[in-house]
Parts: structure tokens; sequence; C-alpha cells
């Protein structure tokens, strides 16, 4: 019997699998299917380097436990699912916590400049949701070095050929090919509605092409320019993840936003102060009195409210995201004590965070990347000036439903094709436009690990999918693709054509109305009947799309078009986030709701599952569904996996809260 051809098709063809996005999970993902063998093509926004994971600044989580202070991957287990309120599923996330000590480790390994003690140990620091020493670190630029690291990586795979079963070298067919500067339009699917390629267009040329390929694997980042001005970056839109809803993949838990306590403003978006900053010694604080005048470093300590460690004495600055915006909040918009401006006579929506107590040699060495953005953005020098933030919008919990397959450990099965999987066959989705790891509320450090693990567990699954199929998506009829590539081409000139010669719609007003209210009424402080206006206000912007013109006509880098295709498909997003928040009628992780102050277990410890029904329809909330994977037949419900830390009361007022019952496990099983 001859081997099955896993190379190259029946006909010929390099059988290759599409990564979208070449962050830190896309390349993890790509990394891992070139070293099962799989030839992969990578497409990006923009040149991979710039991918959104570059921002990253304090660091990535992992139990190495070299301080001695009772740490492990059981505490770094159920800190997470105790932080995320008890919404993830815990198999997945014993998983990653489990990976993370050998994830650092590949990680230095491939050259990341981790800090180190003296004594050339890896150093680890404190960050929110933990009193433990858990997050490794490279000085305050941890994502850009970790990019570039799997970047190389990835670099290597661009150099090397494919090789066939057989053991023969197909020459000038590399096993990465990249196509930066491209924008994922939609998948190409099959009669069976499996995915079989995908449709791109190049963002210089415009021309828009259809690619089989065996499987896609989406790693597209967060959504969060749907609030306008967020910690992300500009081209962090989610419309790649809302394309692929739209076609059919169930989007679980969108209400769940994290909104990051302390940012500086700008113009074209809001500059990240890491947590990192706290977890070095920052302390958050505000005048006692709402009418002091004083400059911060005129007020003695004993007029100084470090209203967090007042509040949280258990963990004072390193709460939680969700806690300490939330405090932040109740002090500058319900009880009017931000910080006092000359120019506007009025106190303002800022707190202080200060490092000033920390000698300038010590910051320099641990932080200095993030205080050079604060000294360039905000023309303060913070190593002798208190800095001045805010909270603001930064990361999301939901994202595209995946799947996962659990061993007798609780944890993951290895290679399992339903790992990282959506309900669409043959589309995957990793990194932070999946809903997998973070529940209600994500720990600070936990997203650079959760986008490699995934990766790492992508690669994987995409290979054994693959594996499983009769037929490549290389011997399909060309006009499966033809077809595909033909809509997305009408579709790109109804853009271009529409109004013209009227006056029409200003897209990006359009895009500052709904950002203003997703922001002001669907973030920190949640009220149904502003999210009802919210809704309305979705259905009002659906309308006046239509009368959206394009005022650029190029035939190159025609930027305005394509922001009219991505808002389109941002605004069906913000439809599944605002209705998902309108729905929970309880208090949970980053969601809260002051007329629902309590978590509701009885009724809400399920996920969100919702499914497009049509253009302007509510979306579609569902209990359960059907998919079908590598030949198995899987049945999903909304239910949340709880079997490894039973749910309890989130507290963090006293030390160690969190960690108590792992602990405690830790000592009874050793």
């Amino acid at each position: 019997m001859a081997a099955k051809k896993t190379v190259r098709s029946e006909g010929g063809a390099i059988r290759r699998v599409a990564v979208v996005g070449g962050g830190l999970a896309g390349l993890t993902t790509t990394i891992k299917l070139c070293e099962a063998g799989v030839p992969v093509d990578i497409f990006s926004l923009v040149p991979v380097r710039r991918s959104h994971s570059v921002c990253a600044q304090g660091g990535i989580n992992a139990s190495v436990n070299t301080k001695g202070e009772g740490d492990s991957p059981r505490v770094h287990l159920e800190e997470t699912v105790y932080g995320g309120d008890f919404l993830a599923n815990q198999p997945p996330v014993k998983g990653m916590a489990d990976a993370a000590p050998g994830i650092v480790y590949m990680l230095d390994r491939m050259g990341v400049p981790f800090n180190r003690t003296p004594e050339g140990l890896l150093d680890f620091r404190l960050f929110g949701g933990t009193l433990f020493h858990r997050t490794a670190f490279a000085g305050a630029t941890t994502g850009q070095q970790l990019l570039y690291a799997l970047d190389e990586q990835v670099r290597r795979f661009e150099t090397i050929d494919v090789v066939d079963e057989v053991g023969m070298t197909i020459a000038g067919e590399r096993m990465v090919r990249k196509f930066e500067m491209w924008d994922f339009l939609s998948m190409v699917l099959d009669d069976a509605g499996r995915c079989v390629g995908m449709v791109a267009q190049d963002l210089k040329s415009m021309q828009i092409k259809a690619f089989p390929y065996d499987a896609v694997c989406l790693a597209t980042g967060g959504p969060g320019v749907i609030f306008g001005r967020s910690t992300n970056s500009v081209i962090c839109t989610g419309a790649a993840a809302a394309r692929a809803w739209r076609q059919g993949a169930i989007y679980a838990n969108g209400e769940c936003i994290q909104v990051h306590p302390t940012a500086i403003p700008g113009a074209d978006k809001l500059r990240l102060i890491s947590e990192s900053a706290r977890g070095e010694g920052g302390r958050i604080w505000v005048p006692k009195d709402q009418k002091d005048r004083r400059a911060p470093k005129q007020i003695p300590e004993k007029d100084r409210d470090y209203f967090l460690e007042r509040q949280y004495p258990g963990y004072g600055n390193l709460v939680p995201r969700d806690i300490a915006s939330r405090a932040i909040f109740q002090i500058c918009f319900h009880e009017k004590r931000g910080i006092y401006n000359d120019k506007t006579t009025k106190n303002e929506n800022e707190v202080y965070l200060d490092l000033t107590h920390k000698s300038e040699a010590f910051l320099r060495e641990k932080l200095a990347g993030i205080l050079e953005i604060y000294e360039k953005f905000a023309g303060v020098d913070p190593y002798h000036n208190p800095m001045k933030v805010f909270p603001s919008v930064h990361y999301s919990m939901g994202g595209l439903w995946v799947d996962f397959e659990k061993d007798a450990s609780g944890s993951l099965k290895a290679g399992s094709p339903r790992n990282h999987a959506t309900n669409i066959p043959g589309l995957y989705a990793a990194g932070e436009v999946d809903y997998q790891y973070h529940g209600a509320n994500r720990l600070g450090a936990n997203s650079l690990l959760s986008c490699i693990y995934a990766g790492m567990v992508s690669g994987p699954a995409i290979a054994s999918y693959r594996q499983s199929l009769a037929r490549s998506a290389y011997d399909l009829p060309t006009s499966v693709f033809d077809d595909a590539e033909v809509r997305e081409t009408e579709d790109y000139q109804r853009i271009l054509e529409q109004n013209q010669g009227k006056d029409g719609e200003n897209v990006y007003q359009l895009h500052q109305e709904l950002a203003e209210v997703m922001l002001r009424d669907c973030t920190i402080e949640r009220d149904n009947a502003k999210l009802d206006k919210v809704i309305e206000k979705i259905g009002e912007v659906e309308e006046r799309l239509k009368k959206v013109k394009v005022d650029d006509p190029q035939e190159r880098a025609n930027q305005n078009a394509q922001f009219v295709r991505n808002f389109e498909s941002m605004v069906g997003l913000a439809r599944v986030i605002a209705q998902g928040a309108r729905n929970r009628d309880e208090s949970r992780g980053a969601h809260y709701k002051p007329g629902f102050p309590k978590r509701n277990d009885a009724e809400w410890m399920r996920t969100t599952l919702a499914r497009f029904k049509g253009e302007g329809q509510a979306p579609e909330f569902i209990r359960s569904f059907d998919y079908e994977c590598a030949g198995q037949s899987v049945h999903v419900t909304d239910e949340v996996d709880v079997s490894l830390v039973p749910p309890r009361e989130r507290k963090y007022e006293t030390a160690g809260a969190a960690s108590a019952t792992a602990a405690k496990k830790e000592q009874t099983h050793g």
C-alpha cells in the first residue's frame, strides 16, 4: 500500500497551511507546524516584527519558584482561574500553567535577554493577582524581545526547502512564505462547510486573491479599536474574527473586555504603563483633600490616599486589573477626587502612579522601556515625578470559540485535532483572538504565555487534523476558489462605488461616534438601560454605514476603503459585545454591573456563545451546538469545566487569598 501523501496533493501541489497573524501566537504556531513537516504561509497586516505583540511590556508568567516562595504550576492554575472569576475552562489553563516553565527556558535558549539575578538565575518580578515572584522579564520590553526571538526561528524556516514523503528536497519551495501587508477577507468554504482556504488582499496593490489551504489558523489579536483609542495598536480592529463569525464561527464571552488601570492619553491611541511598574513597587494615590492643588512632590505622605492599599491591604497595588480599574473609576468619576488641573481648573480623571521612592538606577535597570514612553509622550520625567494615569481598554478575554480535548490528568490531550479548533472544520484560532485561557479577567503577564502556549498546542492540532483529511484542499475544483475571489472582489468594488456623486457619511466620524458610546457605557461599569441605548446606537450606525462614501478612489494602498470594510465587520462584533453584556445580569471579573453586584453561579457560570444570524440582525445566543472535527462529531455546551479548582467567592482583601487552596493541596500531596 502506497504511503499517504502529506506534502504533495494528488495533483502535485505543495499542501500548505495558512497562519494569519505574525505575533507570538502566529509565529509559535508556524514553528510547531514546521517542526511537524507542514509548510506554512504567514499573512500579516504589517511587517511581522510590527505585530501588536511587540507592544507588551511587563513579562511572561512561569512558576519556576527560584525565590523559594512555594510557588508552583498548581498555584499558577489556581490563581489564573480565581482571577478570571471561574469562567475559564480549567484543563487548558492547567496545560498552560504546567508548560510555562519549559516555555520560559525555551525562550531563554532562543536568546531572549531576560533579566537575571546576581547569581545568574532568571529573575522574576511580581505582577497583579499574585504575591509570588512569577513573571520573567526583559526589562520593560519583554514582548519585543520575545517577538524578535520567535521571528528569528521562523526566518530559519524561510531558508529551508520542503522535503516530500520520500525524503526528496523540493527546490524553491520554502517551509515558510511570508505575505506581509495582506488583509484576511474571508474563509473559502467547500460544500460541506469545511474551511479549505482563504481570500486576502494585498494592501499595496489592492489585489484580491483566493488561496487553497488544508487549514487556516487565525492569530489576529483583539478588537480594541472598536472602543476607539485603547492601548491596542491601530491594526487591532477584530475584523478578521468578525468575518469568521459572519461565516459561521461561534464567538464566545465577547462581553469580557479588560480595562487596564494605568495608561497615558495620546491623540491616536493610549500608551500603556505596564503593571510591572506596580510589580516593582509603584504606588497609586490621589490627594486626600479633593481641593488640594499642590504639585504632587509638595504633598506629604499624610495627605495622600493610597486607596488600593487602604481598600485591599492583602494585595495593595497588586490587585487584578478589573479591581484596580474599578477603584480608580470610583475615585475619579463617583467621588470626583482625580488630580486637579490648573489649566482646566477642575479635577481630571487621573491618578498618580508613583515610583519616585525608588532609585533612578533601579528604575533604569527594571523599567526603562516604559518610563521612556511616559517621558516622551507626557513630557515629564517619571524618575523624579509621579506619573498621571487612567484606565484604558486593553484586552479581550472573549474571542472565537475554540475546543479542547482533556486527557486523564485533567490537562490537554497532546496532538488532539480538537485543541484550538473552531466549530468550522479546518479553521483554528490562537492568541487573543480566541477565548480559551482567561475567563472573565486576565491576570497580567498571562497574555504572552497564553499566546505562545496556544501556538504550541495549535501547531500539533492542525498537523493532526491535516493528517486526517481524505482529500486535500488543493485537489478541489478551482471554481471553489474562483467564486470566493469574485465575491470578495465585487464586495470591494461595492465599497469603492457606493454613494459616489452623493453626499455620503464619513466612516471615521461614524467610528468615533460608535467608539464613544462603547467606551463610555460598555467598559468599566455597565447598566442595562445604557446598554439598550448602545445597542440602539449600533443599529443606527449599521443603517448609516450603507451611506458611507469612500473619498479616496486610488488603486494602490487605499486605506480609506480598507477601513470601511474593517468597520463594517467591527460594528457586527460591537453588537456581540454589547448584547452579551446586556444579557449577563451579574458581575463577574471585568464584567461589572452595579445593578447586579454579585456573581451568580447558578445562572451565569456558563460561556456566552454567539452565532451570526444575518446582516443587521441581533446575534443568536445559544446554549449548545454540534460540530465535526477530523471525522469526529462533537457536542458542545456552554457549561464551564471547573473540575480542578472548585469555585468560591473572589476576594483580595486578605494576602494570599487566591492561592490558599492550591498551597494547601501542594502541602498535602507534595
